[in-house]
């Protein structure tokens, strides 16, 4: 028998139909909605008289354009009060479920999924959102689609889609202090750049993956597209079935036992080919930061900005060009330069171990005093573990106060923008040009290196804190 990757598992399981030289027709057994890229695909739908294949399969909740301060008051914004109401009256009309501001199931639509146990190994789940790569900590197929893709899979639970080359990226050994594993994916994606996983879904493994948590497993998954892949994935083990086991949708009784049968068997075979390996060694990883406008310009927090002498052509013009846009020059360290914002919260690291990670950290600290903390936890969930552990307390005695759910400052689809020209250091995943906010400038970081600066004001090793 031909030896196959966990990516070829999963995905010849749920092939429908091979169309010859063509896109494969791929079952997908759990789609998330937001209020962003589903209204149009539920227009599309209404004008050919169809209604939802399976709404069952289906969960919805509006992240992107809520807002993270009075979440009881009516949206201000126009539009973006238009998206929420649209998503609520989309799923009355096609029996879909829905969870709403302030309801107990709130939150960012790639939190929620793993917390209801919604998301489980050797699955395959689309979302109209690039990170919807999250899931695939679980050893699960999940990328993000367009919003006729939405349409595809609400009409028929399918969806066309080309099967991906295999990338195996192996971190071995064991992480330094204050080495998280969004320093683990920073450091990949500087490694191999914003293309590198171009054509790609990445299987991650080796000793340094498997010591990692869920939660951390997520946000490592989350980044896999900041590398141009379609996605990225962990095999399941004890790690992942401890973690499903209980939640509201895992499965139950006798369907437990044959549930984690099938889970343990999802590992790539021994001998399976991909066609793009990489190895690193996670004594070589430091805790990162960003220091221009894509998350492959990272280095190490120890590290000084390239001098880029080695680059030509687009190459070395894009790079000048994000020096200006930050307002950096090539060879200055990081280490020291002043900081206005920290946000700690999205799809990226807005879990409850992110909080508790950035409050131990901060306990016992004040905030620095010229710059603005936003802490925005990624669900209800979250909210409510934050407070029961009274997280909340140790914020506000550093002089930082908790919002409510949401995307948030992640991308300026809301309220929470940072001003022109301020620099903010983001746990979120992308550092684009205007992502955070027209002119706003980002430096992408883990929850521990934010909790760093947000008490000393500029960008700092919190190694040297701990």
């Amino acid at each position: 028998m031909e030896a196959k990757t966990l990516f070829d598992k999963i995905w010849d399981a749920h092939v429908v139909k091979k169309v010859e030289a063509g896109p494969s027709v791929l079952y997908i057994d759990r789609h998330f909605i937001h209020e962003v890229t589903s209204p149009v695909a539920f227009l599309g739908l209404k004008n050919r008289g169809l209604k939802v294949f399976r709404p069952d399969q289906t969960t919805a909740t509006p992240d992107h354009n809520v807002p993270t301060i009075d979440q009881e008051l009516s949206i201000k914004d126009e539009l973006s009060r238009h998206q929420v109401e649209m998503l609520k009256r989309n799923c009355d009309e096609h029996g879909i479920t829905y969870h709403g501001l302030g309801s107990e199931g709130h939150g960012v639509v790639h939190i929620i999924g793993p917390e209801m146990g919604l998301t489980q190994p050797g699955m395959t789940i689309v979302c109209g959102d690039s990170h919807t790569s999250t899931h695939g900590a679980f050893g699960a197929i999940a990328f993000g689609i367009g919003t006729s893709e939405v349409e595809m899979v609400l009409a028929s639970q399918c969806i066309m889609q080309p099967k991906p080359k295999k990338m195996r990226i192996t971190v071995d050994g064991e992480l330094g202090k204050g080495v998280t594993s969004k320093d683990i994916a920073l450091y990949i994606i500087s490694q191999i750049a914003t293309s590198g996983g171009t054509g790609h879904f990445i299987e991650y493994a080796g000793s340094a993956i498997t010591s990692l948590s869920m939660e951390a497993r997520m946000t490592l998954c989350n980044l896999s597209i900041e590398s141009g892949a379609r996605g990225g994935m962990i095999a399941p083990d004890e790690t992942t079935i401890n973690y499903i086991k209980g939640r509201q949708f895992a499965p139950k009784g006798a369907d437990w036992g044959k549930a984690v049968e099938y889970w343990q068997s999802l590992k790539s075979d021994a001998d399976a080919q991909f066609d793009t390996e990489y190895h690193f060694d996670a004594a070589d990883i430091e805790p990162m930061i960003t220091y221009g406008t894509n998350p492959g310009m990272g280095i190490g927090v120890t590290h000084h900005i390239p001098l880029g002498e080695d680059l030509q052509g687009t190459d070395k013009s894009t790079f000048l060009k994000s020096l200006k846009y930050m307002d950096y020059h090539p060879g200055e360290a990081m280490k020291g330069k002043k900081v206005d914002y920290v946000f700690l919260g999205s799809c990226t690291n807005g879990r409850i171990e992110d909080f508790r990670a950035f409050a131990q950290f901060v306990k016992g600290r004040k905030k620095a005093a010229d710059v603005n903390v936003w802490l925005v936890p990624g669900s209800k969930a979250v909210e409510k573990q934050i407070v029961a552990e009274g997280l909340d307390k140790i914020f506000e005695e550093a002089g930082m106060a908790l919002r409510q759910p949401g995307c948030s400052a992640c991308l300026a689809m809301n309220d929470d923008k940072i001003p022109e020209g301020k620099y903010a250091v983001s746990t979120s995943n992308r550092n684009f040009e205007g992502r955070q906010g027209p002119g706003a400038r980002t430096m992408l970081a883990s929850p521990l290196t934010a909790a760093a600066v947000a008490v000393t004001g500029v960008i700092t090793d919190p190694r040297e804190l701990m």
